[in-house]
């Protein structure tokens, strides 16, 4: 029972991140050239986390992420089994947040001013794959390796570990969204992406390949920063 609340926890946790977070940017937009929506998608990403961290955090550690999961793996913080399944609940958490958007602004007639459910892309790098990993691997290491210094058990961070990871997001966001959207995190581009049509879906692997490689880089890193000589 609790592996099961915990695999719930991360399908609201998720659900809630890309029913906000892409919800605001398809609302105001995201375009670097109209900071106002560039920022409030941003924080809307980064507060969702804080938020989150303090209501499911202590059922299943608040991942919403499967590259953070798979830096918690690696890190022998958790099992394989729960790993699969939190991608799984994350993945779906995910799906169901961006079919809820799509019937929202269908009913209501409202403008998605991404075009494409505030899916990723590759639009901001000239359509290149390999500029668009790099930003996925580099935002995401850096991402990462903040909440593996944070959540580690050495250190006292208390409550204010959910408001640091938080504004995390927000910092790696405000640079990413203008070059990729900003994924660093495979669950939020997969959702939108299944219903953004083959634009999307076509550049989707460089928005899952990447985060998962920041991610396990990120874990690595901080194992041998760690460890005591």
């Amino acid at each position: 029972m609790d592996s099961i609340k915990k695999y719930l926890a991360e399908f609201i946790g998720t659900f809630t991140l890309v029913l906000v977070g892409c919800g605001t940017a398809m609302l105001v937009g995201c375009n670097s050239a109209q900071g106002c929506g560039y920022i409030l998608t941003a924080f809307a990403f980064g507060l969702v986390i804080v938020g989150m961290a303090y209501c499911v955090g202590n059922v299943s550690g608040c991942h919403i992420n499967p590259a953070v999961s798979l830096a918690m793996l690696i890190s022998g913080k958790m099992n394989a089994k729960d790993f699969f399944f939190y991608f799984l609940s994350q993945t779906l958490g995910a799906i169901c947040a961006s079919g809820c958007l799509m019937l929202i602004f269908s009913l209501g007639g409202v403008e998605d001013k991404t075009g494409g459910l505030g899916s990723n892309g590759l639009a901001g790098v000239n359509d290149s794959w390999a500029a668009g990993l790099l930003v996925e691997i580099l935002l995401t290491f850096i991402f990462v390796m903040i909440i593996l210094g944070v959540t580690d058990s050495k250190f006292n961070h208390g409550s204010f570990a959910g408001i640091i990871i938080g504004f995390s997001l927000v910092m790696v966001h405000i640079l990413g969204i203008g070059l990729t959207g900003t994924s660093v995190n495979p669950a939020r581009s997969i959702g939108p992406a299944i219903f953004a049509g083959l634009d999307a879906l076509s550049c989707l692997w460089v928005f899952v390949i990447g985060p998962f490689l920041g991610g396990a880089l990120a874990a690595f890193i901080y194992k041998f920063m760690a460890k005591k000589d």
